[in-house]
């Protein structure tokens, strides 16, 4: 199965420690895309942000490798939405509009659970 993987979702491993793929092959997913967008929002993070925060999205680009990068432009909650209805793919958020708004299209949203664990 596809699952995109937003901004903040590839920060999950810097801020919590949680190794999102293996969570994500647990729940089935074995297709991992980003859009190109995503990428370049933590380029600019990864230039702005300082501390932790800084770190995380460093360690983000670096995990960026294990994915298929999707060229996309525009704002990137557009282009993660456009792409999981293009690619009939779940997506992995902690955005609260962004699941909104997949929800509303009846598309899978993955999510951090516990701070520990993804969950559907």
């Amino acid at each position: 199965m596809k699952v995109i993987l937003d901004t903040n979702a590839l920060m999950i491993p810097g801020h919590s420690g949680v190794d999102i793929f293996a969570e994500l092959e647990r729940l089935g997913y074995n297709e991992f895309m980003v859009p190109s967008v995503v990428i370049d929002e933590l380029e600019k993070l990864g230039r702005k942000l300082r501390g932790k925060d800084r770190i995380a999205a460093k360690v983000a680009l670096k995990l960026v490798h294990k994915c298929e990068i999707v060229e996309a432009s525009g704002v990137a909650d557009k282009a993660i939405l456009g792409l999981a209805i293009e690619k009939r793919a779940a997506v992995l958020t902690g955005d609260k509009d962004l699941k909104r708004e997949l929800a509303d299209h009846k598309i899978t949203v993955v999510y951090l659970r516990q701070k520990n664990r993804l969950s559907t």
